[in-house]
């Protein structure tokens, strides 16, 4: 039995961090909106704006939305791309990439980490905290088959890595990573059962 996999479910389940009081649009509707201007090239708060006003009426036909719903302005898209938590996105979008993206035969995969515009704290002290994504993603076609968020505060990417490995390891999977995984004592520990390193 095949399960159906829908979007704004998925995205409804995600905890909405705002007070009810002066929200004028739901969660969902803002991060889907995100979603396909950014699959449209809409990269930015202000672009995002313009993706939503150029198309508000196919898209308020496509999402099932009375046509007099008022449109979420760049600052809109700020606050809530801000503040929205990161990890219920993430396993949502791992959810999806488990349902849809199955491996027929051997990929090259590459892993590598990125962090997240605006999340840099602790500015004074030496050990600055961020918050990065890293992401495991084919060579050839770019897809990207998982995410782990990561705390640098809190873990290393050597460990995401570790962890990134081990959820794709029953997959037909040759990984290349930088030279920061290359060291003996950690590609000791690195799972490895139909997966290579």
């Amino acid at each position: 039995m095949t399960t159906t996999f829908n979007l704004i479910e998925q995205l409804k389940q995600i905890p909405d961090y705002r007070k009810s009081k002066g929200k004028r649009h739901s969660l969902w509707l803002v991060l889907m909106l995100v979603l396909l201007g950014t699959l449209c090239g809409y990269r930015g708060y202000r672009p995002l704006a313009d993706f939503t006003q150029q198309h508000w009426s196919v898209l308020c036909e496509l999402l099932e939305l009375p046509f007099d719903t008022r449109q979420p302005s760049y600052s809109t898209f700020r606050r809530v791309l801000r503040r929205v938590d990161f990890v219920p996105f993430v396993g949502l979008f791992n959810d999806w990439s488990q349902s849809f993206i199955k491996l027929s035969e051997q990929t090259w995969v590459a892993a590598d980490g990125k962090s997240i515009k605006s999340t840099l704290s602790d500015y004074s002290e030496s050990y600055q905290n961020f918050v990065s994504t890293v992401s495991a993603f084919t060579h050839q076609s770019g897809v990207v088959l998982h995410l782990q968020v990561m705390d640098n505060k809190h873990i290393s990417e050597i460990e995401v890595v570790r962890q990134l490995i081990a959820a794709l390891v029953a997959q037909p999977i040759v990984f290349t990573l930088d030279a920061l995984h290359c060291q003996k004592k950690q590609s000791n520990r690195l799972p490895c059962s139909s997966s290579t390193i």
